[in-house]
């Protein structure tokens, strides 16, 4: 069994409590006003992840919204990446958003994805960085091994380009969702899903106006995947980010947001 981008951002989860909002099933950070920019954040990924781009658009006219997805609260046999985008789209419309503009970093931007399918009309733009949806090799080896506080740690400073960004307090979170067993059997589940989900297919007929920022040392998902899917999708564009590993927001968030940035104003988003 291919074990689902099992390290992909391995940052921390720093909820920060005190901005949650709470309204019922949906547990959500909710900053500015504007049109809505919904981020959806990678399999061991939280909100500080994108930190950078929370403090950035909300200045620049737009409502940054950020849910926590129920990656480890749903049952078991619903644990999959088509009731996580089921999940947005309950979302998006408990907030009563017309139209949205949707970011996702690896797991995030699989579910991203296939909610644009899905969903076209509710989706404005696509953003996606590091994503999966196209690369099944890039979904990690076949079991991690628990107890292994060495090994974790190794395959976490491997998401980044410069090691130094898998502090102790990240390892330290993989370390111990990996010796969860009720996260450990929700995160298989959610890697045989997204295998099943490969959507090579169905991206040409996707004509949503898509953004592609891809780190140029992506270990976890290469960057020949974000080649194929800049030829895959009718309408995007694709920027690179140099010396940068597979949380480009999170290695690089100036850079990031200043390529999304005038993105969105040369498309008039």
């Amino acid at each position: 069994m291919i074990l689902y981008v099992y390290l992909p951002l391995l940052t921390a989860i720093l909820l920060m409590d005190n901005q949650l909002k709470t309204e019922g099933k949906f547990e959500y950070l909710e900053i500015g006003e504007g049109t809505p920019i919904i981020i959806l954040h990678g399999l061991m990924g939280g909100l500080s992840n994108f930190e950078g781009v929370q403090n950035y658009f909300p200045d620049k006219g737009y409502k940054v919204v950020i849910p926590q997805l129920p990656l480890y609260s749903m049952p078991i046999l619903k644990t999959k990446v088509s009731k996580f985008t089921d999940f947005i789209k309950e979302f998006i419309d408990f907030k009563g958003y017309e139209e949205v503009i949707l970011l996702g970093n690896s797991l995030g931007g699989h579910i991203a994805l296939l909610a644009t399918k899905l969903y076209p009309e509710k989706i404005k733009a696509l953003v996606i960085t590091g994503s999966s949806g196209l690369y099944e090799s890039a979904m990690g080896e076949s079991y991690p091994k628990r107890g292994d506080y060495e090994y974790i740690k190794a395959k976490a400073e491997n998401v980044f380009y410069d090691p130094k960004v898998a502090t102790k307090e990240i390892v330290d979170e993989v370390y111990a969702v990996v010796n969860d067993r009720n996260k450990l059997i929700r995160t298989l589940a959610i890697a045989k899903s997204a295998i099943r989900h490969n959507m090579a297919k169905d991206l040409p007929n996707m004509t949503t106006p898509t953004c592609i920022i891809w780190g140029k040392n992506d270990n976890v998902t290469p960057p020949e995947v974000a080649v194929d899917f800049n030829k895959l999708l009718p309408d995007s564009d694709l920027f690179w980010i140099d010396k940068c590993g597979h949380a480009a927001m999170m290695e690089h968030p100036d850079e990031f947001n200043s390529i999304l940035n005038s993105w969105l104003e040369a498309r008039k988003f």
